[in-house]
This record gives C-alpha cells, structure tokens and sequence, in this order.
C-alpha cells in the first residue's frame, strides 16, 4: 500500500503541472489523443490475441489497403474500438457510467461481429470460461455489476489508482458478456479515469503476462497489487507523454538520451519501466522530453 500512496503522490503533483500546462492548448491535446486511438486500439486487440501490427492497425483507420489478407473479424474489431475509444474522449465527460451505457458501448463494439450478443449481458445458459476462471453466474451479473458501480461511485476520495484497479479487476471476474469483455473492461478504465479528470490510459500488449496475473492474484487471493502497479505504471506514463508535448519539451529516444548524457541506455531503460524517470512508450519506442537547451 506504502507503494501505491508513492505513485499516487506522483501522479496528483503530475496532474498538477498537467493542468498548468494544458491552459489555451485545448488543439495539441486534441491533436494527442487522436494520435494515440490507433495505439490504444492495437494493444487492447493484441492483448485479446488480435494478429494485426500496430502499423496494420492505423493503415486500417486510415482506410488504406494492407500488404496481406486479414479477417472481416479483425478488420471490424480495429474499426470498432476506434469509434469506442473516440466517443469515449468527449461523452466521459458528459454522462456518468452505468449499466445503460456500458450496454452502448458493447453494441458498438461487436457490431458486424456478434450481432447477436452486442449490447446485452449474458443470460440464460450463457457461461463463460477465461483459463481457469468462470465468470459469474449469468443470473448474477447485473446484481454484481450495480455493486461495483455502486462500490466505485461511493469511494470519491479512495486513491484513483486502487478504484480503477479494483474496479477492473472485479469487472473481468463477474465477465457479464459472451463476447468484448477484455475491451469493453479497458475502455471502462478510460471512461471513468476521463470522467475524473485524470489522463486516459493504454496498457500495453508487452505487459500481458504481468496483466493477466494481477487476474490471477484478484481470482485467488482477493488481492489488487499487480493490477495497483499497472494501472498506477500507466497513469504516470500517459501524463509524461503529455507533459513532454504540452512543456515545449524537445522529445528523444531513450537511445539518444543515454548518447548525449553518456549514460548506460539498459539502466535508463530500467528506470523508464519503473517510471522513475518522466520516460513514455509510444509506438513500442520508449522516449523522454528533456528541457530545450538543457
């Protein structure tokens, strides 16, 4: 818990400066979140097995033509959690999340994909199974989904990092669709980080072994730590990309910094993994904003 209270005293004083620094450039953080649909939607597919490359992906948003043959599952999963992502960036703010919208979301998601499922929670005979976890009794699903709401929205003044972490985690294990619930799960985190005023974030497909073990401890033993370091992990991530674009910052490759500084690039790559250093991953690249002329 000491740690999670370290990383949520960085993260308030980088939401601080981010605040500072976004005043009358409304245009640039447009322009971010724009760039980075393509990415968010290349990991969140990835981690859910997707094959398309990051540069497939955004070739696909972009309408243009791919090198080889990919499935219509694929080409409208990309297609649709794009929209998702985007619509997410403006509605967050509008309207409070609740089962209604959740539904909303799912639709648009599977839409073209599974008709037949899109925009209604499992019922019936309708289990499901992720490894070794079975998801909540289909009769049960809407009971525990208004809980977790209910759990998240009385807990104004918990932690950010330890809300979202458990609300994540609870929402995978109750699993309330047949199919998109890793997505929808991911775009949840966005949705109410958004609402709250803090920075979306993209949990990447490089940390899905990590990602799924924080499941695994939750399933097991009712615990949040890894999901707490991932989640907290990201936040400061998204907020030093951020901070980079919005500070005027000269933006390099961790290679070209550890060159310039004659430093060992392995360490800071170390550092950058741990967010110790105001270090971003962005398109698979880890780079960092160093002050101009300094």
């Amino acid at each position: 818990m000491t740690k999670v209270l370290s990383i949520f005293g960085q993260i308030h004083s980088l939401r601080e400066r981010y605040y500072k620094a976004a005043v009358k450039k409304e245009q640039l953080l447009k322009l971010i979140s724009e760039t980075e649909v393509a990415e968010q939607v290349y990991n969140s597919n990835a981690i859910e097995n997707s094959t398309l490359t990051l540069e497939e992906t955004e070739k696909i948003l972009l309408q243009m033509e791919l090198d080889r043959y990919i499935s219509e599952r694929e080409l409208f999963e990309a297609k649709n959690l794009a929209r998702v992502v985007s619509y997410i960036n403006t509605k967050a703010k509008e309207q409070e999340l609740n089962l209604e919208m959740i539904l909303f979301l799912h639709k648009m998601l599977l839409a073209n994909i599974r008709d037949d499922a899109a925009g209604r929670f499992r019922n019936n005979d309708e289990w499901v199974r992720v490894a070794n976890h079975i998801g909540a009794d289909p009769k049960q699903v809407i009971e525990k989904l208004e809980a977790m709401l209910i759990r998240y929205n009385s807990t104004p003044d918990e932690n950010i990092i330890k809300r979202i972490a458990i609300q994540h985690v609870t929402f995978e294990n109750i699993h309330p669709f047949v199919d998109g619930n890793g997505r929808i799960g991911r775009v949840i985190n966005n949705y109410l980080l958004i609402r709250e005023g803090f920075v979306p974030i993209n949990i990447k497909f490089i940390d899905r072994t990590l990602y799924y073990e924080a499941f695994k401890e939750f399933d097991g033993k009712g615990k949040t730590s890894i999901m707490d370091e991932i989640v907290g992990k990201a936040i400061t991530n998204s907020y030093h990309k951020r901070l980079a674009y919005l500070e005027g910052m000269e933006i390099v490759t961790l290679v070209e910094h550890a060159k310039r500084q004659k430093i060992s690039h392995s360490n800071l790559i170390n550092k950058a993994q741990r967010q110790t250093i105001e270090a971003f991953l962005e398109k698979g690249v880890w780079k960092i904003g160093i002050t101009k002329g300094g």
